[in-house]
Formats: C-alpha cells, structure tokens, sequence
C-alpha cells in the first residue's frame, strides 16, 4: 500500500495511490500504515496531477548511514566500516516530490546521493533486528544532498548535510516491501548516474534499526537514510533529479539558485 500526504485546495490530506490516482482516507499516514487498505475509511478520489505532494512524513530527526553499499567503498578504494557510520540531518532540510532544491551560496560542488529511507512507525528503544521489521512503517525515496566541498573543508558532515532544503523525502511510503533486494537508481537530466540494488547494504535495515536504537530513540516518523550505491556525482542549478527505488517509486526534484 502506497500512502502519501499531500495538498488539495490548500488543505493538507491524507491518501492511498490506487488506479493511477488517490483515494484520500480520514486516517493519518502512520495510522493508515497499520491498517489494511480495506479497513480504511475513505473520501474522495483525485488523479495525481491534480494535487502538490507533500513529504510523506515530518520527521523529528533523520539518521542517516554513510558508506553502506559494498560497491560505494570499492568504488572509494576504502574498507568496509566494522559498525554503521552515522550522521545527523535537520528536519528542516525535508522537502517533498517536485520540491526544489536550493543551491546555496556557500557551496561550489553540491552532490545528489540516492538512497532508501526507512520510516518508523512506533517508538523503537533497545530493539533486536529479529523484531526490527515490527517498528517499521514502511520505505520512501530519499537524496541525501550534500554540499561536498564543505564537507571536505570542514573536515566533518554536518554544514554540508544540513541545508534548508537538502533532502527530498517521497513521493509516497509504501507499507508492503522487501527492502533486502530492490534496484536503486538515479537520474540526472535523464542520464543514468547511479545503478545498484538493495542487496550491497553492508548493514541492512534491520541491523540498523538495531544499532540505532541502541543509541537514541526512534520515534514514530523518523526517518533512516541507510546509503547510498556508487556513482555519486555533482548536481547543477536547472538540473533534474530522478530517484527511482524499485517497488517504491520515483521521487523528482530540480535545482533552483
């Protein structure tokens, strides 16, 4: 099950995708994750190209993972980490399907990086990854963008990571995947920059969500960018951004000055 907030008629909503549209549903994103699609009540129906997508989630934190794809590092000549590498993202730099991406002043190379997001749908504290899937509410399309000659320059990640608008979240979350084995691709201007699968995790989401919640808690809604494959590259102001997670979806962006 696809479900998706978004705005209609300048109300916010909330929806399931179905039949090449949306069927809106009285129940919130998270609620609706824990239900059946036949035990939902339902509103309206409204084609997707008649409403503004909104990230599927407001997080209170997103904790994202680096170097987590086997053929990234062989890429980067570097060594499989022994633990998840983790960092910190704003809420602040969430933005939606068909947001902008802001080019900020500050930065000469601002790279995209496709990733698969995993939302949580319950507080998970101290949870083993043989119960981890049970905390999961579903996977999004994520771009971790990054300001990478201020990474470089500040020796650390945190400037370079947390731009107002410097990561797309969407276009919806589907409730119902595998995430063990799904193709990750990216689109820059219609040209194929990164091309991977799931399956290279060096950490997959459950052993993450373990080692993560061994350190904070996790809240209902926050977000896990769990890596990003090889082939990491430069975005430009005017470009368009495709980031398409099989069995999820396509989430698109376009940089702005």
């Amino acid at each position: 099950m696809k479900l998706l907030r978004f705005k209609k008629d300048a109300v916010e909503k909330t929806g399931v995708v179905i039949n090449g549209g949306l069927v809106e549903i009285y129940h919130s994103l998270l609620e609706a994750s824990r239900s059946p699609f036949d035990d939902l009540e339902r509103k309206e129906f409204y084609p997707l190209d008649e409403v503004n997508f909104l990230p599927p989630v407001e997080p209170g934190k997103v904790v994202c993972v680096g170097l987590n794809y086997r053929d990234h590092a062989e890429e980067l000549n570097m060594e499989l980490p022994e633990e998840p590498i983790l960092f910190l993202k704003p809420n602040t730099t969430v933005i939606g399907h068909e947001d902008s991406i802001i080019y900020p002043l500050q930065s000469h190379q601002v790279d995209y990086e496709a990733e698969l997001a995993t939302v949580m749908g319950k507080e998970a504290r101290f949870v083993n990854k043989e119960d981890a899937m049970n905390y999961v509410a579903g996977y999004t399309v994520l771009n971790d963008v990054t300001a990478r000659d201020l990474q470089q320059k500040d020796g650390q990640w945190t400037r370079a990571k947390s731009f107002d608008t410097f990561c797309p979240l969407g276009p919806w979350i589907e409730t119902d995947m595998d995430p063990s084995n799904q193709n990750i691709s990216l689109k820059l201007n219609g040209d194929v920059k990164q091309d991977s699968t799931t399956g290279n995790m060096i950490f997959p989401v459950e052993e993450l969500v373990e080692y993560i919640s061994h350190i904070m808690t996790l809240n209902p809604g926050d977000v896990i960018a769990t890596g990003t494959p090889p082939g990491v590259g430069a975005m430009q102001v005017g470009d368009v951004v495709e980031v398409t997670v099989e069995g999820v979806g396509t989430l698109i962006n376009r940089v702005k000055p």
